[in-house]
């Protein structure tokens, strides 16, 4: 399990590069509504809950992850976008 904050959790996701909610859900098989649900989205018609848990608190409060895959996967795609323009 993780905790990280809400605030934090989308800053990841605005730093990804178009397209990464599509790039994530075909790398783990997941449905692209599912991986934006792990984002803070609220689609739960076509996507699937994803195990992340929200208190209230400073900062957007604080979200604690079950499973990380999807924020690991996400940090990666960070880290290729880093390499690219650096290198």
């Amino acid at each position: 399990m993780r905790t990280i904050t809400f605030n934090e959790l989308r800053r990841i996701k605005d730093s990804l590069p178009d397209g990464s909610m599509h790039r994530l859900a075909d790398e783990l098989n997941l449905d692209v509504d599912t991986v934006r649900n792990f984002f803070g989205g609220h689609n739960f018609k076509i996507g699937k809950s994803v195990g992340i848990h929200l208190e209230p608190g400073p900062d957007g409060g604080l979200v604690m992850i079950d499973d990380t895959t999807v924020l690991d996967a996400a940090l990666r795609i960070l880290d290729e976008t880093v390499e690219q323009k650096e290198g």
